[in-house]
């Protein structure tokens, strides 16, 4: 069976849908995230979603940041481990017990600024991913997404993913009504 291209009429109904939709999404937003969704940012995006390719970028992003997320747990998890199995063994190996609680006190000096150190690490990965993500999306033309560290601007794009996710698993209008 072949695909028919939607008719003019279909993709105004499908757009409207969708603006319609982004409108009530971005009317639910905290007041100062409101004000930096404007009408034509929304309407940008709305004309991008006529193409389901987007829906499939994003939900493609999501499940990449999910597998990054798991796997940079894991990794403090290890670290966690390594510092209690460090600390057992110290136990083990020292009798006395002001010694011990000497040594526990430099170990745990010590585990602390090592977990600061991991935690840092972690989060420079977390913040290349979110680059990664803001890149993908403006070169696929996605309206509000270019490469920012500003918290304002990151919370605003993600509100935008938001928005994408939860219109991907509604019921839109599609191609020939």
């Amino acid at each position: 069976m072949e695909l028919q291209e939607p008719t003019p009429e279909a993709l105004q109904r499908k757009l409207y849908f969708l603006l319609e939709q982004l409108q009530d999404m971005a009317r639910e937003l905290p007041p100062k995230y409101q004000m930096r969704v404007p009408i034509e940012l929304l309407s940008g995006l709305a004309n991008c979603l006529l193409n389901d390719t987007i829906f499939e970028i994003v939900k493609g992003l999501m499940e990449i940041q999910h597998v990054t997320e798991k796997h940079l747990f894991q990794q403090r998890l290890q670290v966690i481990n390594k510092h209690t199995l460090e600390i057992q063994k110290m136990i083990n190996n020292t009798t006395d017990p002001q010694q011990q609680d000497l040594q526990k006190a430099l170990l745990l000096s010590r585990h602390k600024e090592e977990m600061k150190q991991t935690d840092m690490k972690l989060i420079m990965q977390l913040d290349q991913k979110v680059s990664d993500q803001q890149v993908t999306l403006e070169k696929a033309g996605v309206p509000g997404f270019f490469v920012t560290n500003k918290p304002i601007e990151i919370k605003v794009q993600m509100y935008l993913l938001d928005f994408i996710l939860r219109l991907s698993k509604m019921d839109v209008p599609h191609s020939v009504c």
